[in-house]
C-alpha cells in the first residue's frame, strides 16, 4: 500500500500547530507531535528537516489558511468592516494561529519564514488598497496591523477579557467585542480617508 504523503503532511501540520500553540516553539516536542499525528518521528525530519523548519511550515500553513478563508472583498469602508467582521469570527473559531504568533513574538527576535510571510503581508496591503483606492500604503499597513492585533488579541489574550468582564461570557460577549473592534477599525479608516485640511 502506498504511503499517503499529503495526508501525513497534513496530520503533522495539524499536530504541530496544536503542540506549538500549547507549548511554544522552544517547548514543543517532536515526539509528542509525531504521537499526536500517529506517525514515526523520523517522518517529521524527512518531511521538514528540523523542528524549526516544521514551525515555519506551520506558520505558513496557518497564514495561507487565513488568507484563503478570509479574503478582502467589496469596496470602500464596507470592504474593511466586512473583512474585520469575518476575520474576528475566523480567529475565534481557529485560535491556534493567534497563539502561535504570540509565542513567536515572545521567543524569537525575527519572524519565522520572514520572506514568504512578508510577501503575504505585502499582497494583503495591495488587496486592501485595491478595495479602498484612497488609502495610502502606510495607512493600509497601519490599518491591517490594527485589525490583526485587535482580532488576534481577542483569541490570544482571553484572560484580559475575563478580568474586565468577569460577569459576562459566551457568544453575546464575543459579539459585543466584535462590534467594538469593527467600530474602532471603521473610525480609524474613516479618519485615514478624510481629506487633509
Amino acid at each position: 500500500m502506498a504511503w499517503d504523503t499529503e495526508r501525513t503532511r497534513a496530520l503533522l501540520l495539524e499536530a504541530a500547530a496544536a503542540e506549538f500553540s500549547a507549548h511554544g516553539f522552544a517547548g514543543a516536542r517532536v515526539d509528542r507531535i509525531a504521537e499526536a499525528a500517529g506517525v514515526n518521528k523520523e517522518r517529521i525530519y524527512s518531511y521538514f528537516g528540523s523542528k524549526e523548519a516544521l514551525g515555519a511550515a506551520v506558520l505558513e500553513h496557518c497564514l495561507t489558511a487565513v488568507v484563503d478563508a478570509v479574503p478582502i472583498r467589496g469596496e470602500g469602508i464596507a470592504a474593511i468592516t466586512d473583512y474585520v467582521d469575518r476575520l474576528f469570527d475566523y480567529h475565534r473559531a481557529h485560535p491556534l494561529f493567534a497563539r502561535l504568533m504570540v509565542w513567536e513574538g515572545l521567543e524569537r527576535g525575527i519572524p519565522i519564514a520572514e520572506e514568504s510571510r512578508a510577501a503575504f503581508s505585502a499582497r494583503k496591503v495591495d488587496l486592501l488598497r485595491e478595495a479602498v483606492p484612497g488609502l495610502g500604503v502606510d495607512d493600509a499597513r497601519e490599518l491591517l496591523l490594527t485589525i490583526v492585533t485587535l482580532c488576534d488579541g481577542y483569541s490570544a489574550l482571553p484572560n484580559v477579557e475575563r478580568l474586565y468582564f468577569r460577569d459576562e461570557a459566551g457568544p453575546a460577549r464575543a459579539d459585543r467585542r466584535k462590534a467594538a473592534i469593527v467600530a474602532t477599525v471603521e473610525a480609524t479608516a474613516r479618519a485615514m480617508l478624510a481629506p487633509v485640511r
